[in-house]
């Protein structure tokens, strides 16, 4: 019994080591989305962290540089309200069940 609890203890450390390198890589990727028709494009890290932003120049006015730093700022903020409120939501799931510093679930 011992044996089968050592051994199931270090298969989940294994999985928790990998996902950690696969949240690691995944930081270090960057994707870009667009709409319009290319006319908006973002380029967002593994972390969805924006990047870039960019608008063509025929949808906007003087202060293009602006906007893009808005739009930049609002993505970013939009995107840890969800991350906030995905761990709100997941602790319900993992109260209870003893999980590592600063671990986040993979999806």
């Amino acid at each position: 019994m011992k044996n089968a609890l050592g051994s199931l203890m270090q298969q989940a450390q294994k999985v928790q080591e990998e996902l950690k390198k696969a949240q690691e890589e995944l930081a270090l990727m960057q994707v870009q989305g667009e709409s319009g028709g290319g006319l908006v494009t973002v380029v967002m890290t593994g972390k969805r962290e924006v990047r870039k932003i960019n608008i063509d120049d025929s949808l906007v006015g003087d202060d293009k540089d602006m906007l893009e730093d808005l739009v930049a700022a609002a993505v970013n903020d939009a995107v840890h309200k969800v991350a906030k409120m995905k761990e709100e939501k997941m602790s319900a799931f993992t109260s209870g069940f003893p999980m590592p510093p600063g671990f986040q679930m993979p999806f």
